[in-house]
């Protein structure tokens, strides 16, 4: 699909997105769960789709109800035998999650998904599931993988340097099968706030994890309890929300809702960005109101937050002078190679960007033309170029845009609610 944006004012109130990093988590420990799981503001996009898929060909139900409200049905752990075949989509979580929890199975099952996956490493499972009593066969260190349990739980040591998605699975697969209590010890974990979500989603659903310093993680045995309803409440998403905040910063006047001011979400540190960039922002509970003003370059750790690269370049083109973000060695292996993909599609904006070790350079304040950009299939860029084009000299145009649907599916809707003009031309 072919998007238009024509450089717009925008103004008004809009709701962020449910976070698809907590509604996946929430799928993964309902599954596990025996009985019923009522997520409330359940999400929609791609990956809460491939999530509740999963969740069905390990045997269990799902019902959408009114009012954004989804119901998992689980007989829990053990886990009946899958249909054989567990198909990810292009969700790298739910590859690293649901990849443990297939493990669990004395049963052989094959995990697969499509697109960016089939290119992404997946090493870390081959290194880690036979010291488990996992078999495993890959193809070369990349999907599909041909996996057989059942996993046993026992004192480990891994890696969490590429991704703290691994970690999660991890977490989820030992505190459902731990007999006694066992321990993971971690070297290098980076984005430790998504196991602080990991552990806030699992405490919700009753397991009991301690955390030494994210150094290591004792896990508990789980208390089989009779079958009950949980009920979970999908928060809303940071990650999506920093486009909008961005979008506000440089382009209007714009309110956003249904986002928690104390969330562990890492991408809550748009905030943090937003400040230092001199923003003109409102935080209250309810509500972030941002309005445009002259910004400033900013210098930002995205390390623990590596998704937020793609609204910080919107921002920092804006911005006057040069805004430094380390944590480039976390874009690679990402729905593109991230890191690329912005020089590339906002150097045809007219943005100087300039990869050096670890750090990325925006030469921002020269303003930003018309250009056609390309999404590489990639869901943030895609949104990061739209953003951009608010305030560009000339109409943008960007291929490949309905890879929003990974994550945000309403995205476009929401820019055109707050004033944005948008035009698509389906293939």
């Amino acid at each position: 699909m072919k998007l238009t944006i024509v450089p717009s004012v925008i103004n008004g109130i809009v709701t962020a997105p449910a976070s698809k990093s907590a509604m996946q988590r929430a799928c993964a420990m309902a599954l596990l769960h025996k009985g019923e799981t009522l997520l409330h503001n359940a999400g929609t996009s791609n990956d809460d789709l491939a999530a509740l898929s999963i969740v069905r060909s390990f045997g269990a139900t799902t019902t959408a109800l009114p009012g954004h409200k989804m119901m998992i049905s689980s007989s829990g752990y053990p886990l009946p035998v899958a249909d054989g075949t567990i198909d990810c989509g292009e969700s790298g979580l739910s590859i690293r999650m649901f990849t443990p929890v297939a493990a669990l199975l004395d049963s052989s099952v094959q995990i697969t998904g499509s697109g960016s996956l089939l290119s992404r490493p997946m090493d870390f499972f081959e290194t880690v599931l036979p010291q488990l009593g996992v078999s495993i066969q890959s193809n070369n260190g990349r999907l599909p993988l041909a996996i057989k349990g059942p996993l046993q739980p026992a004192e480990i040591t891994v890696d969490g340097s590429l991704s703290s998605q691994f970690l999660t699975g991890l977490l989820l697969a030992f505190a459902k099968s731990a007999t006694a209590p066992v321990r993971i010890n971690v070297l290098n974990l980076k984005s430790r706030p998504y196991i602080d979500l990991t552990l806030q989603v699992m405490k919700i659903f009753g397991y009991n994890i301690v955390n030494h310093q994210y150094e290591s993680f004792d896990i508990l045995p789980a208390n089989m309890q009779e079958e009950s309803q949980v009920n979970f409440t999908v928060e809303g998403d940071w990650s999506g929300a920093a486009f909008l905040l961005v979008a506000g910063a440089i382009a209007g006047n714009i309110t956003v809702r249904g986002l928690d001011v104390f969330s562990v979400q890492a991408d809550k540190a748009i905030l943090q960005a937003l400040m230092m960039a001199k923003a003109n922002i409102s935080i209250t509970e309810a509500e972030i109101v941002v309005q445009p003003k002259s910004l400033q370059p900013f210098h930002f750790n995205a390390t623990d937050c590596p998704d937020l690269f793609p609204p910080l370049v919107a921002l920092a083109a804006y911005c006057e002078g040069s805004s430094v973000i380390e944590g480039v060695s976390r874009l690679s292996h990402k729905e593109s190679d991230r890191g690329i993909s912005l020089q590339e599609e906002f150097g045809k904006m007219g943005v100087i960007i300039k990869l050096q070790d670890d750090l990325m350079i925006i030469e921002g304040g020269s303003g930003l033309h018309a250009a056609a950009v390309y999404s590489h299939h990639d869901h943030r860029i895609a949104m990061a170029t739209a953003v951009a084009a608010l305030k560009a000299t000339g109409q943008t145009e960007i291929s490949g845009a309905e890879a929003i649907n990974k994550s945000y599916p309403d995205f476009y809707k929401h820019l055109e609610t707050l004033g944005a003009i948008i035009s698509t031309d389906q293939p």
